[in-house]
């Protein structure tokens, strides 16, 4: 039993993840949780069969099947084979449609491991055994190819066959953890396995889009064979030096330009470079090389500091999908992709077990409830691919009339989506190695009402967070000795929080390093109760970032806001704040928005005041202007 990220005991480490899973059991996360369950993966099933994703396996078996008793090529097959819409081989769909189907299986995995779930049960077992089908006697293993009878790895700069194979490859290990089943990860062995024969010791070339590499390292975790590790490690040494192809945008775009040790700064298509970087987070910690993870971690922290939005989003450019310069983040031409809002938060999550630094958590923290949370709508059943931080009124690019979609034609960010949500639960808490927190220290990372186990304690939280900044630990169990609790404290409120164990006075608390450490025999029934300020507050760009100099924005806790038209009494775009009026908050109702708490500020050239929701809850009551940044008066 595990999670998506279970380092090895001899891994570079501050902190382990638990190793058993949180259970939520209310709350917003909690909530969120469910929805996914109910219903954004019932819409993936029925999506992947809508769309092509399911018949491109059954054409590759049978091109296969055909080329094997040589009556006739694959293409043809695949033509015979083929329904309406389809390419001229037949087939669906862009290269990586296979990745739909297995982050799909993923999140999956992860429900199956949080109870039975019938319908979810059979499809993928149905769905595992196509994939037993399509997989080649030596271990290959790609819809695209096989169906249209491609070269293998002859277009790597934009096959995607590497990046489908991590992901099958992250599957097959949330539904072997998770669920018990070995099926899927035969399946994935057989075609890192090949991988391994193939690429290892040779420059042979790498894959445009990164994914590969962490899938490999955490393979290794997973099965004990080095060889994963290795080739997981040649291809992050690898990277920089133009193995990847030319995709047509050139070799900054698939982070190939400049060797990972020696680049500074994140640059190119931004899914990539943040897949990429998780996978140079695992490769060293697992080798042990603190070099290699201090240049994540410089990139990291100069990325927060210049590139990324007060959502936490990243990408300002629509054009390569990309990273802006420094400071580049205009609000309306944000391009803040929700597969990096992901990748954000997944590489985050490892760099915090790297070193214990609450600074990634207070940003995975920022992520999840706005640059991510606000990709899916109120229903579940649809998504945003970008995520802007304004959208004026006659918004119209393309064919993007500006409001979520129940699915798209490159559908990456829906089913990432899901295996996020149905493993969210495995990112609550850790328990502390070596020095700073020992290891008998349970530290509680992220805020939400769960039961959890870890550093021998079994407790309880109870809380309405974000909504309410009263978060309650309750003691279930705990050993004879004296163990650690430790309670992130973020930021916004580093200086205002304030803790009450069991019928003591209440006390302000203060945290050098981000997190309240309490220390004690505990025994079951003690509570401690942390109350974290949640008061309404203005935020002020950089004056570097030229898009929003002169205008402010507001956040609650971990919340950002947004003032959406229909909340207005006047024309959004007319509307102005001074960054100094005070702030009140009202818990309300909205109808298509559900439960919510509002911000209400006075604005310049309105009769009414303004009136600020999460900007995680807009685009639930139809097309209408929004904008995060206001500019003052």
């Amino acid at each position: 039993m595990g999670g998506p990220v279970m380092p090895t005991a001899s891994a570079i480490a501050a902190q382990r993840p638990l190793e058993s899973a949180a259970r939520l059991t209310g709350g917003l996360l909690h909530q969120w949780q469910q929805r996914n369950v109910t219903a954004s993966l019932p819409l993936a099933v029925r999506q992947l069969a809508a769309a092509g994703n399911l018949d491109n396996l059954r054409l590759a078996i049978a091109a296969d099947a055909q080329a094997d008793a040589g009556a006739a090529d694959a293409a043809g097959v695949a033509d015979a084979a083929a329904s309406g819409g389809a390419g001229p081989s037949g087939y669906h769909g862009p290269v990586f449609m296979d990745s739909d189907i297995y982050k799909t299986l993923e999140a999956i995995g992860w429900e199956l491991g949080r109870g039975p779930r019938p319908t979810l049960r059979d499809f993928a077992a149905s769905t595992i055994g196509l994939l037993e089908q399509v997989q080649q006697p030596d271990g290959y293993l790609n819809s695209y190819v096989q169906a249209t009878g491609e070269p293998r790895y002859s277009h790597l700069a934009s096959s995607h066959e590497m990046y489908c194979d991590g992901h099958l490859i992250q599957a097959a290990i949330a539904l072997h953890r998770a669920a018990g089943g070995s099926r899927a990860l035969r399946i994935a062995t057989r075609v890192a396995d090949h991988l391994v024969s193939e690429f290892a010791s040779q420059e042979k070339g790498l894959d445009g889009h990164p994914i590969i590499e962490t899938a490999l390292a955490e393979l290794y975790r997973e099965t004990g064979k080095t060889a994963y590790l290795e080739l997981a490690r040649q291809f992050v040494d690898q990277r920089g030096h133009g193995l990847a192809g030319d995709s047509g945008l050139g070799h900054r775009y698939l982070q190939d330009a400049t060797p990972v040790r020696e680049s500074v700064t994140e640059v190119g298509h931004v899914v990539r470079a943040l897949y990429l970087e998780a996978g140079v987070a695992d490769v060293a910690v697992e080798t042990g090389d603190r070099e290699l993870l201090a240049s994540s971690v410089r990139r990291w922290s100069d990325m927060v500091a210049t590139k990324t939005y007060l959502t936490g989003g990243n990408g300002s450019r629509h054009s390569d999908e990309g990273f802006g310069d420094r400071f580049e983040l205009p609000p309306d031409r944000a391009y803040n992709e929700t597969c990096a809002a992901i990748a954000s938060f997944q590489w985050s999550w490892r760099l915090l077990l790297a070193t214990g630094d609450a600074t990634y958590a207070d940003h995975m923290e920022r992520v999840l409830y706005n640059g991510f949370a606000g990709a899916i709508a109120t229903s579940g059943d649809r998504f945003f691919y970008v995520n802007p931080l304004q959208r004026r009124e006659d918004h119209y690019e393309g064919d993007d009339p500006g409001r979520r979609r129940i699915w798209f034609k490159c559908a990456c960010c829906p089913p990432n989506i899901m295996r996020l949500l149905a493993s969210v639960q495995y990112y609550l808490a850790t328990v502390g190695v070596g020095a700073g927190q020992a290891d008998d220290t349970l530290s509680v990372q992220q805020y939400a009402a769960a039961r959890l186990s870890g550093a021998d304690l079994d407790i309880e939280i109870d809380t309405d967070y974000p909504w309410s900044g009263t978060v309650t630990v309750r003691v279930l169990d705990a050993p004879a000795q004296a163990r650690g609790l430790a309670l992130r404290i973020p930021p916004w409120s580093a200086a205002t929080a304030v803790l009450e164990i069991n019928d003591s006075p209440e006390r302000t608390v203060t945290s050098p390093d981000g997190y309240l450490l309490v220390r004690r025999r505990w025994q079951a029934g003690d509570e401690l109760r942390l109350r974290l300020d949640l008061t309404p507050r203005w935020a002020i760009p950089d004056r570097r970032v030229d898009a929003v100099r002169g205008c402010a924005a507001i956040e609650r806790g971990p919340l950002v806001y947004c003032f959406e038209q229909a909340d207005q009494g006047v024309a959004l775009e007319e509307l102005a704040v001074s960054a100094g009026t005070a702030l009140t908050e009202r818990a309300a109702t909205v109808d298509g928005v559900g439960p919510t708490v509002q911000i209400i500020a006075d604005g310049r050239h309105v009769r009414l005041p303004a009136i600020a929701i999460p900007y995680f809850q807009w685009d639930n009551r139809g097309p209408g202007a929004m904008r995060v940044w206001v500019p003052g008066d």
